[in-house]
C-alpha cells in the first residue's frame, strides 16, 4: 500500500502529519525572523569589526605582546593560525599541557610552554608575567572528563589562568565562553560557563572580552558523538541561518583578533554568537 493511501485511511495520522509539518514551518520562520533580526548594538560591533579591517600594521608599531591558554583546542588552534597570519604581536607564548610541531618562518614569533594546571600559580606564574593580551580557549566536556573533571578544567583552571594573567599586568583579557552561559543555569555546562564569566568580570580587568559562540562547526580531531550528532543536525542552518545556533572555530578566531584590534569602549563586553559572526566580518555589516 502506497503512503498516501495509507494516510488517508488513517485520519490521525493525516493530522499528525499536519500538525508536524506546521511546527517546521513555524520553526522556520522563527529560525529566519532571528538571523535578519538586528541586536541590541549591532552597529556598534559592526562599526569595530569594520575599523579593525587593515589596522595589523599600526597594532604591530605598539609592540605587544600576548599569551594563549587553550591552543591545543580546537578553537585555540584556529586563533594560533589567525594571529601568525595576522602577525600582530612581537612574541606569542602558547601555554599548555603539550607542544604542537608548528613548521615555517611565519611561526618564528611563536613560543611554547608546557605547564602543569594543578601547579599552575605555584610553578608557573611567571609565564603570565608582562602581556598586554591574553587569550582563553581552555575547556573540555562532561562527557570526556566526568562532571568534576568539567568544572576542574572550565572553572578551576580558567580562573587560575584569568587571575594570574591580571596579576601579571595583562590590560586586555579575552575569554572563549559559549552560547546559553548562565550562572543560575539548571544545566552543569552552562551553568559552570554563566559562573566563569561573572568571576572574570569582578577581576577588574582593563578590557575584558567574552565570546559565547554557539555550537561550534569543525571537523574534531577527537571523538565526541554528541557535538558531531549536534553538528550534523545543525549543518543546514550554517548554510541558511549561520548567526543563530552555529559558529565556526576560524568565526571566533576572527572576532578575537578583530576585537584586539579594534576594542569596545566598554570595559567588558560579551559578544553572544550573532555579534561573534558580525564582529569577525572585519567590515561594514
Amino acid at each position: 500500500m502506497s503512503p498516501k493511501r495509507l494516510l488517508a485511511g488513517r485520519p490521525e495520522m493525516q493530522i499528525g502529519a499536519t500538525v508536524f509539518a506546521g511546527f517546521v514551518v513555524f520553526l522556520g520562520i522563527i529560525i529566519a525572523w532571528l538571523e535578519v533580526t538586528p541586536i541590541e548594538g549591532q552597529k556598534g560591533i559592526c562599526r569595530m569589526a569594520e575599523a579593525a579591517s587593515g589596522k595589523e600594521d599600526e597594532f604591530r608599531s605598539t609592540n605587544q605582546t600576548a599569551f594563549v591558554v587553550g591552543h591545543t583546542g580546537e578553537t585555540g588552534r584556529a586563533l594560533v593560525e589567525e594571529l601568525v597570519n595576522r602577525n600582530i604581536f612581537q612574541k606569542l607564548l602558547l601555554i599548555g599541557r603539550r607542544e604542537l610541531n608548528y613548521e615555517g618562518e611565519k611561526y618564528s614569533k611563536l613560543e611554547q610552554k608546557v605547564v602543569d594546571y594543578e601547579k599552575l600559580a605555584d610553578d608557573h606564574a611567571d609565564l603570565f608575567k608582562g602581556h598586554n593580551v591574553g587569550f582563553c580557549c581552555l575547556g573540555t566536556t562532561r562527557g570526556k572528563s566526568g562532571a568534576e573533571g568539567f568544572k576542574r578544567v572550565d572553572h578551576d583552571y580558567v580562573m587560575m589562568t584569568a587571575k594570574l594573567a591580571k596579576e601579571g599586568g595583562c590590560g586586555h583579557f579575552l575569554l572563549q565562553s559559549s552560547q546559553g552561559a548562565n550562572k543560575d543555569s539548571s544545566f552543569l555546562y552552562t551553568k559552570v560557563k554563566g559562573q566563569v564569566d561573572a568571576e572574570c568580570a569582578e577581576l577588574g580587568f582593563e578590557k575584558l572580552s567574552i565570546f559565547r559562540p554557539g555550537v561550534l562547526m569543525v571537523d574534531r580531531k577527537e571523538s565526541r558523538p554528541g557535538e558531531w550528532f549536534a553538528r550534523k543536525m545543525l549543518t543546514p542552518l550554517k548554510y541558511f541561518a549561520p548567526t543563530v545556533m552555529t559558529c565556526p572555530v576560524e568565526t571566533v578566531a576572527k572576532a578575537m583578533v578583530n576585537a584586539v584590534l579594534s576594542p569596545s569602549d566598554k570595559p567588558a563586553e560579551i559578544y553572544e554568537n550573532k555579534a561573534v559572526h558580525l564582529l569577525a566580518k572585519g567590515k561594514s555589516c
